[in-house]
Parts: C-alpha cells; sequence; structure tokens
C-alpha cells in the first residue's frame, strides 16, 4: 500500500496532463470522491497557492507588532487564504468547542449563545445532547461567516487540576471519544470544519509549551490516544489540531509517531493536521512528522510554514510530493465537509432564541445531583423564606477562561454581568453570563421571600441564613487556559459554607467550578448540585433544577476526590518532564487500583425519582461481537432519566489491566412513573482487551471476564461473566475490520 506522501505523488502523476478545463470540471462534480477532487485541483495549483493553504494567520490584531489580514473575520482566531482562481474559499476559523469565541484583544466583541461547559455536557452521558449542542454552535459559526471550528476537546482529565478540564469530555476514554465525537458531528453537520485537540497528553497547562510528557506506549494507547481515536471514528472531525506539550521527545506537532504512524497508518485518518497556535518549532521537522497547516502567524511570530517553507523547498530539504501531500490533505477535508459546495455567506445573525433552549437543555441535563439528604431538593411550596448567599448568584454564573470564552455582547444581552473581576486581560476576563438564579428562582417561587447576600461577610451571612427555611451558597472557582488550580475553593468559601451550614441544618451548595474540588463541609449540608460552567441559560437551569421543574438526570465523568493525597501525583504540577506512571489507570481506575474510597466516585449522579436495575445479560455471536442486554425501572413518582453503566474486566485468575474495570458502555433511560425499558448494548472489542506492540494491535486475552451494571462506578448491582477467547485486532487494519 502507498503511503500518504506516495498517494498524492501519485495522483499528481496521473493528473499531470490534465487540462485546466479537465481539473476544473472533475473539481466541481459532487459525485467524485473528495480525495480525487482535491487531486484534480492539486494538479492546477502552483507551489504558491499550495504553501498559502499551509499557513494560517491569526485572526485578529495583536498589539502594534501584527496587524491581522482585512479578508479575517474580525476579531476571530484564524484566517487561511483561499485560491479564487480554483474556487478555493478562505479558512475563517473560530474558537471553539462552547460556542463562537471572540479574542480577548478584539476591538467589539461578537454576541453568542454559550454552551455549558464541555465537562457538563459530558456529565449528560447523553450523545443526542453533545450533537445538539454542536450543531447549534455550529450554526452559529456558520451564521457568522466562519466555516471551521476549533473545538472538540478531548483531552482526558488525567490531572484533576489542569485549568482547561472545564473544556474537556471527562477522565473515561469510551465517555469522552463517544460525546466529544458526537460534538464534532454536530458542528459539521453545517457544512463546516470541526477539529479535534489537543492531540495528544495535552493533560496540564503548568509549562504546557515544553512540558515532555513520558508514558509507555501500550498505557497511551488505552487511555488519552483512545479516547482520540474514537472521538475521530465518531465525529469523522475535518481536522486534528496537535497540542504544545512534548511526548517522550518531540513536540507533539513534530512527532512522527503520533502524527504518520498513529494518525495516519493506524487509524487512516483523511483529514489535515493543524497547530496550535504556536506550537511549530521546526518546519522540516513539523513536514517530515506529517504536519499539514501551521496557525496563528501574528500571535506568534516564528514564520515556519511561510518564509522558512519555501526556503526548505528551495533547498530540497522539503520535496514537492510533501507539499502536495500537506495541500492536498486540506482540500480533501474542504471537499469532504462541504466547504467548497456549500460556501459560508457574509456574517450575519443567528437565531439566538431558539439557540438559548438548546443550551437550557443541555445545562440541565448535564448538572449532576451529588447529595439530597432529607429530600430536602426539590424546594417546594412550604419554603416561604429562602437565602441565597454568594457566588454573584444575583448577577449571572461563571464562565471558564481563555480562548473558548463566549461573549454574550453589548447588543445581545447585556454582556458581562459582572465586569471588573481580575484578570480582566488573558486569560480573561472573568465572566459571569447574565442569567441570575437569584432571579429566576423568585420567577419560579412567587409565594416565597427569597433574599441575597454576597457572602463576602461570612458572619453576617451565617445570621441571615438562621431564620431561613432554606439557604443555598454558590460557589465558584475561575479556571481558564494557561493556569492550572488547586482543589480548594478560592476566597475563603469552604469558611462560608461551614458557617452557612452551622446556622442552618437546611444549607444547600450549588458549585460553578471547572471540575472536581475539596469539600470539607460535605457532612455538614443536606444538598450538592453540581451546576458546573452552565453557560448562557445557566441560572434558568439552575432555578430548574433546584425547584424540580427539572429532574436532574446528569452523572459525574470524572471523580471527585476526598483527599489531594488520593491523586497519583500529588505534588505541585511539574515543568520539564512529567511521567505518567499510573500509565492508563486514570481516573476512577486509579482510585480501584488502589482501593481508595472517592468522595463521589465516577458515574454518581441523583435523581427526584427512583430506579430498579433489571437483570444483566452478557453473550458473544457467531461474528466474536460482544452484547450486553439490561434493563431499567423508574420505581417512582416523576419521570426522569437515568444512565446505566456497563463495566468489565478480568475475572479472577485473567489478568494484565491497568486497572480492575473498565468502562465499556452506556445506555440513558428516560423513562416515564412505572416505566421500563431495555437495552442492547455493543461492546467495543477495544475496550475489552490490551494493546501489543507486535504485530501492532489489540488482544484479548483468554479467559473469563466479569460484568457490572449500575448508577455508577462504585454501584453495580447487576453481575454477569462471559468466557472469550484469544482474539487479535490489527492496527493498521482496524477500520477495514480484519482480524487474526
Amino acid at each position: 500500500m502507498l503511503g500518504t506522501f506516495g498517494r498524492w505523488a501519485a495522483a499528481g502523476l496521473m493528473l499531470a496532463g490534465a487540462t485546466a478545463s479537465w481539473g476544473q470540471a472533475e473539481a466541481a462534480s459532487p459525485t467524485g470522491s473528495p480525495e480525487l477532487r482535491a487531486a484534480a485541483v492539486l494538479a492546477e495549483m502552483t507551489p504558491e497557492e499550495k504553501l498559502t493553504l499551509v499557513k494560517g494567520y491569526f485572526g485578529t490584531d495583536f498589539g502594534t507588532s501584527f496587524t491581522a489580514p482585512p479578508e479575517a473575520r474580525p476579531g476571530s482566531a484564524g484566517y487561511v487564504p483561499g485560491v479564487p482562481r480554483l474556487g478555493i474559499p478562505p479558512q475563517w476559523q473560530t474558537d471553539a468547542g462552547i460556542g463562537v469565541a471572540t479574542q480577548g484583544g478584539a476591538k467589539s466583541k461578537r454576541p453568542a449563545t454559550a454552551l455549558p461547559s464541555g465537562l457538563a455536557v459530558a456529565a449528560s452521558w447523553d450523545p443526542d445532547v453533545a450533537y445538539a449542542g454542536g450543531r447549534m454552535i455550529g450554526g452559529e459559526a456558520r451564521a457568522y461567516g466562519f466555516n471551521v471550528m476549533l473545538g472538540g476537546g478531548v483531552d482526558l482529565v488525567r490531572e484533576p487540576r489542569n485549568g482547561r478540564n472545564f473544556e474537556y469530555a471527562g477522565e473515561d476514554p469510551l465517555l469522552a471519544g463517544t460525546i466529544a465525537g458526537a460534538a464534532i458531528a454536530g458542528v459539521q453537520s453545517n457544512h463546516i470544519v470541526s477539529t479535534v485537540k489537543h492531540y495528544a497528553l495535552n493533560d496540564q497547562e503548568t509549562d504546557r509549551g515544553k512540558v515532555n510528557v513520558v508514558i509507555d506506549e501500550s498505557a497511551a494507547r488505552t487511555s488519552d490516544l483512545l479516547a482520540f481515536e474514537l472521538a475521530i471514528e465518531r465525529g469523522n472531525p475535518g481536522s486534528v489540531m496537535c497540542a504544545y506539550n512534548r511526548i517522550g521527545g518531540p513536540y507533539a506537532c513534530e512527532s512522527k509517531h503520533l502524527l504518520s504512524d498513529v494518525l495516519r497508518k493506524d487509524w487512516h485518518y483523511q483529514g489535515y493536521v493543524m497547530s496550535d497556535w504556536g506550537a511549530v518549532h521546526s518546519a522540516i521537522d513539523a513536514v517530515a512528522a506529517g504536519l499539514d497547516q501551521e496557525s496563528g502567524f501574528g500571535l506568534h511570530r516564528d514564520d515556519n510554514y511561510g518564509a522558512k517553507l519555501s526556503e526548505a523547498l528551495a533547498a530540497g530539504t522539503v520535496s514537492g510530493a510533501q507539499l502536495d501531500a500537506m495541500a492536498g490533505h486540506v482540500l480533501t477535508a474542504m471537499f469532504a465537509h462541504g466547504l467548497i459546495d456549500n460556501p459560508v455567506g457574509e456574517p450575519g445573525q443567528p437565531d439566538f432564541a431558539a439557540d438559548q433552549g438548546v443550551a437550557l437543555r443541555a445545562a440541565e441535563a448535564g448538572a449532576v445531583l451529588l447529595k439530597n439528604d432529607g429530600g430536602l431538593l426539590p424546594l417546594v411550596a412550604t419554603a416561604k423564606r429562602i437565602v441565597v448567599i454568594g457566588g454573584h448568584a444575583d448577577k449571572g454564573v461563571l464562565a471558564g477562561g481563555g480562548s473558548s470564552l463566549v461573549y454574550p455582547g453589548d447588543g445581545f444581552d447585556g454582556g458581562n454581568a459582572v465586569p471588573g473581576l481580575k484578570p480582566t486581560s488573558w486569560p480573561g476576563p472573568v465572566m459571569f453570563y447574565p442569567s441570575s438564579p437569584l432571579e429566576e428562582l423568585r420567577k419560579a417561587l412567587p409565594g416565597a421571600r427569597v433574599d441575597y447576600i454576597d457572602g463576602t461577610d461570612p458572619a453576617a451571612a451565617a445570621r441571615l441564613a438562621k431564620g431561613a427555611d432554606v439557604a443555598i451558597v454558590f460557589a465558584t472557582q475561575w479556571t481558564g487556559e494557561s493556569f492550572d488550580v488547586p482543589l480548594t475553593l478560592p476566597d475563603d468559601q469552604d469558611a462560608l459554607i461551614g458557617a452557612v451550614a452551622t446556622a442552618n441544618r437546611n444549607t444547600a451548595v450549588v458549585l460553578e467550578t471547572g471540575g472536581p474540588v475539596l469539600m470539607p463541609w460535605n457532612a455538614k449540608v443536606k444538598v450538592v448540585l453540581e451546576a458546573w460552567y452552565p453557560g448562557r441559560m445557566g441560572g434558568l437551569a439552575i432555578a430548574d433544577l433546584l425547584t424540580g421543574k427539572a429532574n436532574p438526570s446528569g452523572a459525574l465523568p470524572v471523580t471527585f476526590p476526598a483527599s489531594l493525597a488520593q491523586l497519583p501525583h500529588p505534588g505541585a504540577l511539574p515543568s520539564g518532564t512529567v511521567t505518567y506512571s499510573e500509565g492508563a489507570a486514570v481516573g476512577y481506575k486509579w482510585f480501584d487500583k488502589q482501593n481508595a474510597a472517592p468522595l463521589y466516585p465516577f458515574g454518581h449522579g441523583l435523581s427526584y425519582t427512583t430506579f430498579e436495575l433489571g437483570r444483566l445479560t452478557v453473550s458473544q455471536n457467531a461474528q466474536r461481537k460482544v452484547f450486553a442486554i439490561v434493563s431499567l425501572t423508574n420505581t417512582g413518582k416523576r419521570p426522569g432519566a437515568k444512565t446505566v453503566q456497563l463495566y468489565a474486566g478480568p475475572a479472577a485468575g485473567t489478568g494484565g489491566w491497568e486497572a480492575p474495570r473498565r468502562l465499556v458502555g452506556f445506555h440513558k433511560f428516560e423513562l416515564a412513573p412505572g416505566q421500563t425499558q431495555t437495552a442492547e448494548i455493543e461492546i467495543d472489542p477495544r475496550l475489552l482487551a490490551t494493546w501489543r506492540k507486535d504485530p501492532a494491535g489489540w488482544v484479548i486475552d483468554q479467559g473469563d471476564y466479569a460484568f457490572g451494571a449500575g448508577l455508577s462506578s462504585r454501584e453495580l448491582t447487576a453481575k454477569a461473566q462471559l468466557k472469550l477467547a484469544v482474539a487479535r485486532y490489527l492496527a493498521a487494519d482496524w477500520r477495514a475490520g480484519d482480524r487474526q
């Protein structure tokens, strides 16, 4: 089989004698394959035009050192010129996975609808919610004239203090890959390209530009890389964005192993690889590794895929065939995802009213009710006096910081609800969306008195709470790109919660955080609701959940530790080199391996109704596919949704896994009171296998395997066992389904 460069070189030779009219006709035909259409255009391009496709510019003025191209969308992340004479449009690029972002340095901010954080969407455990959210933000991107969206974050929550965890989809590769893949597919349903990022092992922000990650190949394949593999299979992203960090020495964007061996050879990826902004350090090394496009010139000044690439072509250190492969991958993705056949128009205005409904549904589906002692929630009409405390709940809900930040916009609905909080510049500003939980609670409970105090004086808050029927404390932790955070709430909020809980036994805590936090007050409060960063409609979603208009159905996509000491790396996040000695035992797998009790386990989440799990059966058909069948009954009095999770692990005497069990499947049920439903779950064989190097691929060892279904990773009440024969799946033939 020809390699990537060989295929494009062969295509170039076949088309070298083609006339311009033949090539244009082939490219214009929607019936040809994207690769053949790309080859037809490529044959007519000059070297200068090919170079145009592989160099991206920052889309926003950067101080006095860089002025964005006038054709770029104002305040955008990136711009790649097109080739007008051949009908190739520019690539207008926007951040990110939560909505259409505007760069902080832009003079005016583009109004857009913000979804809840990526972690909140993952907490829904619902691919339909993820797809709808992706479709919504992709629609707004298209309406604004963008055809590339830089979303699809799938880096595992390996380090819970990572400041960008809120952008990602949890700690498990199956969950993360499924949710991110669905979101990518939703974005691309608008005939635009979505990326998947940051490839790979970009699991901390500390020293992210040069930290060297060291991990065993098999461990990487069964954890972080598997999440990317699954997301790519489910979402088919037009582009993969490589990361800042080093992996085993080389930078991610200059790693032949990552970009050529794994992505192209093993995963058969057909799109293009773009760099993160400023992640390239050598034009020659990046080209040799398989990087197709360098992004963000102007934000960085190292012109690797501009002047340096031209010099390398002239000197022969980069070949014309290599440039053809790079430009060919870009063109293939543009044809495959409709950028050429369905070009974006001039910027217009999205349908914000409809889009807010999508954001509301996602916020309600992803919130996780961690604790509800005594059935304090939902709030009922008998609660005549409620005190709301802290978290700027009188103004709005918190958002994460950095390049993904979406602005509600001055012309949309008031902009930042709490302006002026530091930092006001990168990676800020600290943003609160103008959706006040306090005001929404007052609307939802017209017969109750709902007071507010800002919580800066814990003693005053405790005095006000003492006479209330219910006290609700809103606790926040701002996280963002370029920095990591401790697991403790800032600004003495732990002391505030403790004081209020001492004064009022009916205390509820609503968390707006980017990931897990420690809870020294957990035993003192009756309710904990994790709302994450709930997006533009977060205030209404929180009020609906607290009052029972919406029934909580989210489940944790990450483990909440009881202490920092329980983490694989409890010390300060390292610079230089970080060795992932835990291997593939990420999150709940580490806790299971160590037999450590978390504060709240992966998959945990409560409801206002009750459920009963039926019998679990697991079987294997003649094609050696493994299926599980499980049923769930709503035994309560309210409609509700619940995710049944399926885990598997080697039974006694069978070993070789990184942890006792893995998540191998899940299904979210929506049930009326008294209703029972049954689901069949097909189990991906990679989730029952280990990665072997020689020959490279997945191997299921012969032996007995124990399966457990339940409502969290620590609540597996239905059990089954299945004996499996040895099975091998070669990596390079996986897409073809070949087995040995």
